[in-house]
């Protein structure tokens, strides 16, 4: 058994979104993400399904030209390969899955 708080030791920075490994299982990566007003994840893609859930605030989720906003409790899924960006409205943390196959550091590198 492994548990994780996606509310305890939130340590927002001010400069640019803050990524942490919450959890590895046999088959994901629990990554948390927290942003404050305005913070931006620019475009980028995925090489494996994700799956993103805001647990508190507010993202436009930009998705190929379109934009979905995502809510307090609200989960997207995409497929591989599908360029997407992520801008927060208000201080949000999110709740990223990714395969156990994917590499945090491709996340950590597109913050801004």
């Amino acid at each position: 058994m492994k548990t994780a708080s996606l509310q305890s030791d939130l340590n927002y920075n001010n400069d640019k979104v803050a990524i942490s490994v919450m959890m590895e299982t046999e088959t994901s990566k629990e990554i948390r993400i927290l942003f404050k007003k305005g913070q931006l994840m620019k475009e980028h893609k995925a090489g494996f399904p994700i799956t993103v859930q805001v647990h508190q605030g507010t993202i436009a989720f930009g998705v190929q030209g379109k934009q979905v906003i995502l809510n307090s409790g609200d989960l997207i899924y995409l497929e591989a390969n599908v360029p997407h960006d992520l801008l927060a409205n208000e201080d949000s943390i999110v709740r990223l899955t990714l395969s156990k196959f994917d590499k945090v550091d491709r996340v950590k590198s597109v913050v801004g």
